[in-house]
């Protein structure tokens, strides 16, 4: 296996999280996403939607979605398990990790992609152009807003997301929370069980 990756990006933060909360270790190699790496003709071949984490098998099969490379190695390497210890803990996590990203990081995404020079005409990672939208702006912090709210409901009493261990939602959500800062949003001060669930995850997954 062999795993192409930019470690500053949310995406392979995620993978990255899992990776060093679980000890394993991969051939890797970096993709600069600042530099326009991932547009080369070299990875294009390798991954046609020019998005990372990529990891490519043993057969040349390329996964390219962050959920399906975790779920992947999580049969792989079992011990220290992310996605719970039943059945019903694997749908319930795999449900989290699916929310947590259309209403937590694609909230953070809609509000970084569609201001600065850097996405212009990329306001979405597609081939076609997408031009940003200041309008958007203000939706992704309404959208981001109601998600703090929906976390902060969900773990007033709970030590993590799903169950009674950390898990890849745990890990979505922290790393949504880390995110957010790169638009200079912050969870609010009064939401004082997720401050509280966020230094037990970082605990985890940020040992000193």
């Amino acid at each position: 296996m062999k795993l192409y990756t930019d470690p500053g990006a949310p995406n392979p933060r995620r993978l990255d999280c899992f990776l060093r909360y679980k000890n394993i270790e991969l051939e890797t190699q970096e993709v600069n996403l600042r530099d326009g790496e991932n547009f080369a003709d070299w990875f294009q071949e390798i991954n046609p939607a020019r998005t990372v984490p990529t990891l490519v098998l043993d057969d040349g099969t390329a996964l390219v979605d962050t959920i399906s490379i975790c779920v992947y190695l999580e049969k792989q390497f079992p011990d220290k398990p992310l996605f719970g210890n039943s059945v019903q803990e694997f749908a319930e996590i795999l449900g989290w990790c699916h929310r947590l990203y259309v209403y937590g990081l694609d909230a953070v995404a809609e509000i970084f992609r569609n201001q600065g020079a850097f996405f212009k005409d990329r306001a979405l990672p597609l081939k076609t152009v997408i031009k940003q939208n200041p309008d958007l702006l203000a939706r992704g912090k309404l959208r981001l807003n109601d998600f703090w709210i929906e976390l902060e409901t969900h773990l007033a009493g709970r030590e993590f997301i799903v169950g009674n261990q950390i898990s890849q939602a745990d890990i979505d959500a922290w790393l949504t929370c880390t995110f957010a800062k790169w638009v200079n949003e912050t969870v609010p001060e009064e939401n004082k069980a997720t401050a509280e669930w966020r230094a037990r995850v970082k605990s985890l997954v940020m040992p000193s």
